[in-house]
């Protein structure tokens, strides 16, 4: 009878096992095997609760039973519940190790919880049970990826591909380790090729859209980056109002809602098409991360600013159309020479606390900020910069160095003194909590230098002249190989020109520097009066 119930499940009849189990559970309700099996039916059906009940009934009964663990694992996993699935994944191996699935999965959570180091060790253990699961190979890629071990990753991709070849989510992870590794024609090769397997496949859309912007092919980057809403990992829920979403055209009545997401970097940068926005329509909303509210305010005074719109309830009768900001470039930035438009400054630091902060920071030489660190998760290594490999420009006379990295105080003073780096930190300006008066800081700035984090974005926006040190492969809103940004005209780029040669950058840095403030010397000289000697000892500053 378990038999025939079985192959009827097997067959994804699953109405007549689940008639059969319940059968057999009619004579004898400890059936441990008919639980187990109608757990899984309901998990199959996505009933999760009752799932986990029938399995833990099924573990009480058959306490040794591995696959009863395994399986609660699995439902639980799918829960969210990834501690719980964890212990469960242990428990099934304690009585089978050589269950390489349970392996993939236990590696899976691991991977989850940002254990890569541990995460690999399963799936190298699932490998040396079967060497011909492509899954096992395709999660170790990604492992791979998160420990930035690329060459590596590349390689459990292709082999995933050589044991699968239609394996569309190994394609679209070689995909991004080409993305990567700066080789956005290949990464293109590979996202196509997922869509071809699989044309709804939101993440591999998503990845060929951030190739094609990185590109600067903006007309086809755009339409593929609203492919964020579907995939797993974006940072902020889209937002269902019964309100249309705006597409660009004149409203007869009612606002214009623009929305903020993803981060404060983000909100920042989409904010610099919020004027072309204006002229389109009579009124408007902005809602906004609530530590930028005061700076937005300030900074577009023809429109309402305001934090907290809840997702999914009626924004009011007044609202017309709704949007959120990263969509903006797709109605204004189609082409480069769209980004002519972008008026810079478009934010406005508070005058007052800006000369405040000036005038306490001036000794006579120029000021320029710093931000070397980010804790983004998944790209804050290979942006990040150690202090230390910075000390030839914080050894130079010639500049007051400000610091306009967020984080503790007091664990950034100590920071700073273990490398011994001459760097001014403010206690008063909490650059993470008062945004307001970061940007004032940012403004007392004659020049900043810093990594590709919200200060780049702020400093951008505020019209201050910014250079920005960023790894070899960029992010998508840098471009490839370029020295400057079409999103904010005063920025300048120094790029990695191999991966993690961040000494390259430092000491281009150096030299633009000097021959920065030996310009400013010539200038300031003939100004005075001196007489000027032949030209300066060091090329001018590039253009």
């Amino acid at each position: 009878m378990l038999e025939d119930a079985l192959r009827r499940h097997r067959a994804g009849r699953l109405t007549e096992a689940e008639r059969i189990y319940r059968q057999i559970l009619a004579t004898d309700a400890h059936h441990a095997d008919s639980l187990h099996l109608l757990g899984m039916i309901a998990y199959q059906g996505g009933s999760h609760d009752a799932a986990v009940e029938m399995i833990r009934k099924a573990i009480a009964t058959g306490p040794r039973e591995a696959p009863y663990h395994a399986d609660l694992g699995t439902v639980l996993q799918a829960q969210g519940k990834l501690d719980e699935a964890a212990a469960c994944y242990g428990r099934a191996l304690a009585l089978n190790p050589h269950l390489a699935e349970v392996h993939v999965n236990f590696g899976n959570i691991l991977q989850a919880q940002r254990k890569p180091d541990a995460a690999v060790a399963c799936y190298e253990r699932a490998l040396a049970l079967r060497p011909d699961c492509a899954e096992a190979y395709y999660n170790l890629g990604h492992a791979r990826q998160a420990q930035g071990k690329l060459d590596e990753a590349a390689a459990c991709y292709e082999r995933a591909l050589v044991l699968k070849p239609d394996y569309a989510g190994a394609h679209h992870g070689l995909g991004c380790v080409h993305y990567s590794l700066g080789n956005l024609d290949a990464a293109l090769v590979r996202q196509r090729s997922a869509l071809a397997l699989r044309p709804d496949y939101p993440q591999a859309r998503f990845s060929e859209g951030l190739a094609q912007l990185a590109k600067g092919d903006f007309a086809a980057g755009w339409r593929n980056y609203e492919s964020r809403w579907q995939t797993k990992g974006h940072d902020t829920p889209m937002r269902f109002y019964p309100q249309p979403l705006w597409t660009g055209e004149k409203l007869a009545s009612g606002r214009l809602l623009i929305w903020g997401e993803q981060g404060i970097g983000d909100e920042i940068m989409f904010a610099g098409l919020i004027p072309e926005a204006i002229r389109r329509v009579e009124r408007c909303t902005l809602d906004c991360d609530a530590r930028l509210k005061p700076l937005f305010a300030r900074s577009f005074p023809g429109i309402d600013v305001v934090s907290g719109y809840q997702p999914g309830r009626d924004p009011g009768p007044d609202i017309a159309a709704h949007l959120p900001s990263g969509s903006l470039p797709g109605l204004f930035r189609a082409t480069e020479a769209a980004f002519a438009a972008t008026t810079s400054p478009y934010i406005m630091a508070d005058p007052v606390d800006r000369e405040r902060l000036r005038t306490r920071y001036a000794d006579g030489r120029p000021l320029a900020g710093l931000a070397w660190h980010t804790r983004n998760h998944s790209r804050g290594p290979n942006r990040s910069i150690d202090l230390s490999w910075l000390a030839p420009l914080l050894a130079r006379p010639d500049t007051r160095w400000v610091s306009l990295q967020y984080g503790d105080h007091r664990a950034l003073e100590e920071q700073a003194k273990a490398v011994g780096a001459p760097i001014l930190i403010d206690r008063s300006v909490d650059q993470f909590a008062n945004i307001d008066l970061f940007a004032a800081q940012i403004a007392a700035m004659d020049l900043v230098v810093t990594i590709d984090n919200s200060a780049a974005h702020l400093a951008g926006a505020l019209g201050v002249p910014v250079w920005l040190l960023l790894p070899f492969a960029a992010d998508w809103r840098w471009l490839q190989a370029r020295d400057a940004s079409p999103w904010y005209p005063a920025m300048r780029i120094f790029r990695q020109p191999k991966a993690g040669d961040w000494q390259a950058v430092v000491q281009t840095v150096d030299s633009a520097l000097r021959a920065l403030f030996a310009c400013r010397r010539v200038i300031s000289d003939s100004l005075a009066g001196h007489p000027v000697n032949g030209p300066p000892s060091v090329p001018p500053p590039p253009a």
